[in-house]
């Protein structure tokens, strides 16, 4: 699996959001994305998903082209910006319509997903009383529960105690693991060092700054 941008820039009402990415993501690894709000991180992940099409230059995805060959990638979950569910819903049921879209796992994968990401999936609470970390933990529950080819973490341990930022190393790490492609965008400088093998620097849209991490998680 890998992800190939070629030259991509987007323009959105006269602004330039992404000017000339190349980039290639592989899968086994943990990329991260640095930059300051508004500097193109979120919209990087976006074409990924297909949600915003390049203006110019195309998104290979395993030898199919985004907005071409395919309108989404085949096998993806991802958390961008705030998670949004149903508020009458409890966090199982909200997770249990969604996974009913692709019917590829069943009850008791969902239960692991959210419990991994510490929630109770028998809590009785509405989506509307969750905290701002049970939020964030039942959209990255989202993201992971069906085990897909490519993640993507806008921001993941946002709101996030310590205990679930740990949970959410370990799920990370388990993706990598399992060969996954994972993408997380973070401003904790030191987490983001700690979870990536790549770090990408992104400003105005542009890759300003490239890094490889020779650490391995045994190392550490």
């Amino acid at each position: 699996m890998y992800i190939e941008f070629h030259n991509v820039s987007k323009v959105i009402k006269g602004s330039t959001v992404l000017d000339g990415i190349d980039i290639l993501f592989e899968s086994g690894k943990v990329y991260g994305m640095r930059g300051k709000n508004g500097s193109g991180k979120t919209m990087l992940m976006r074409a990924i998903c297909g949600f915003i099409l390049p203006t110019s230059g195309t998104i290979d995805i395993n030898g199919e082209i985004l907005g071409k060959d395919i309108t989404f990638p085949r096998s993806i979950g991802a958390l961008i910006e705030n998670p949004s569910f149903i508020d009458g819903d409890t966090g199982f049921q909200n997770l249990k319509v969604l996974a009913s879209i692709q019917n590829t796992i069943e009850k008791r994968q969902i239960r692991y997903a959210m419990e991994s990401v510490g929630l109770d999936p028998d809590d009785t609470r509405k989506y509307r009383k969750y905290s701002l970390g049970m939020k964030q933990k039942l959209g990255i529950a989202c993201a992971v529960m069906e085990n897909p080819d490519i993640i993507l973490l806008d921001e993941p341990i946002n709101a996030i105690d310590e205990k679930g930022v740990q949970q959410v190393q370990a799920i990370i790490q388990r993706a990598k693991d399992r060969g996954a492609l994972v993408l997380v965008a973070c401003h904790d400088r030191d987490e983001l060092e700690f979870l990536s093998d790549e770090i990408y620097e992104i400003e105005s849209g542009k890759i300003v700054g490239h890094e490889v991490l020779n650490k391995t998680r045994a190392e550490e």
